[in-house]
């Protein structure tokens, strides 16, 4: 049975195109709530322990921890902390801003048909911007706008523009975690340690599922963790099942010479994956099935398929850009023409801002990141898939 070192190459996988499918579901289970106001996708199936939305996330920490750590095992904490930073944070401020000082006061002329009061409203363009800069997300709505909306109709009020970047700052925890284990020479001399955070966040989740009202009942919400400075608050659940994916993702591959990659299991996987969001059991049996499918998917998946994602990934500003532009059109109206025309709509209005954040933003900024701090001289250009890492 082959192990998942002798499948992963660096250079020749299909974590970019899953990456992609996985930004492009959370644009799908948007649609519902934002077009029309109902649960996403998946919820009702599931007797709500889960939706595509939520597994698109939850799929993106998996394959980010497996990554990531491979970022960390090759460089130096300070080198690797700034990666990180470069393909975080330059497309995020894009957006914010495109979001603040672009796409809101369009929506204010055609809400209000003036820009008067929007400037200097409390919750404001300018409070979004210092307010979300680091990712914190404590400010969603701009301006009082998008009540209108469907989704504003369904939370009563001012709505999100965008809903998307809440997951932003649980990302960047996972990153300091890592980072924190590189700086310790855990994850190279220790790596131990990493199946005994697993373990005790394993337990911690097995401990929500035994004192949930039922098997296939999702877990009741604990409360929240936080505010911490700058990054905000975090909910007690996303933070601890997010990086439990996160660490799963490290641990695979530190530990990827002992893993087995096999047909069968992924079968098995896929099998558990399924069952359990039928049946109940999700969060102890299900994360942990899927995170193997979405690694062997991303080792097992014919090679012609890894060339989608290797020179341009466009995942990143699928994921930023589509709630805002889904908002826009709900606005409008596109939805009543019904889910097709809305869906096909969101993607190619989605393309239009996550192409050019790609090529004029997030690459260019990654190119940075062999700056050498003495001679302050940009890497050569690379591609796409050894940004990622």
């Amino acid at each position: 049975m082959s192990r998942l070192a002798d499948r992963y190459d660096p250079a020749r996988n299909s974590f970019g195109l899953i990456r992609l499918l996985l930004a492009v579901g959370v644009l799908v289970a948007h649609a519902w709530p934002l077009g029309y106001a109902q649960p996403s996708l998946g919820w009702a199936a599931s007797a709500g322990q889960s939706e595509l939305g939520s597994l698109s996330v939850q799929g993106f920490f998996v394959i980010s921890g497996f990554l990531v750590t491979g970022s960390a095992l090759t460089h130096s904490v300070v080198r690797f902390s700034w990666h990180r930073a470069l393909r975080i944070f330059p497309g995020l401020w894009v957006c914010l801003l495109v979001t603040a000082f672009v796409v809101a006061p369009l929506v204010a002329l055609y809400e209000n048909r003036t820009l008067r009061g929007f400037w200097t409203h409390p919750e404001g363009p300018f409070a979004y911007l210092t307010t979300n800069w680091f990712a914190s997300m404590e400010q969603y709505p701009i301006a009082g706008l998008l009540s209108s909306t469907p989704f504003g109709q369904l939370m009563g009020g001012p709505s999100a523009f965008d809903g998307s970047l809440w997951s932003l700052r649980y990302e960047l925890v996972c990153y300091v975690l890592i980072g924190i284990l590189s700086a310790t020479a855990v994850v190279r001399r220790a790596p131990r340690a990493l199946l005994v955070i697993l373990l005790i966040g394993y337990l911690l989740i097995v401990r929500d599922l035994v004192t949930a009202p039922g098997w296939a009942v999702r877990p009741v919400a604990v409360g929240a963790v936080g505010p911490f400075p700058l990054i905000g608050s975090f909910s007690s659940e996303w933070l601890l099942y997010l990086t439990f994916l996160f660490v799963l993702g490290a641990a695979a591959r530190r530990y990827m010479h002992r893993i087995p990659m096999d047909g069968r299991l992924a079968v098995l996987a896929a099998t558990l994956l399924v069952s359990s969001l039928l049946m109940g059991g999700f969060i102890v049996v299900g994360l942990p099935a899927y995170a193997y499918l979405l690694i062997y998917l991303g080792v097992a998946l014919p090679g012609w398929l890894s060339r989608i994602g290797r020179e341009r990934d466009y995942s990143y500003g699928v994921y930023i850009y589509a709630f805002p532009v889904q908002q826009v059109l709900a606005l409008v109206g596109v939805a009543e023409y019904g889910m097709p025309v809305y869906l096909a709509l969101s993607v190619l209005g989605t393309l239009l801002f996550a192409v050019p954040s790609w090529h004029l933003v997030e690459k260019p900024a990654m190119r940075l990141r062999g700056i050498d701090s003495g001679r302050m001289t940009p890497a050569a250009p690379m591609p796409a898939a050894a940004l990622r890492s």
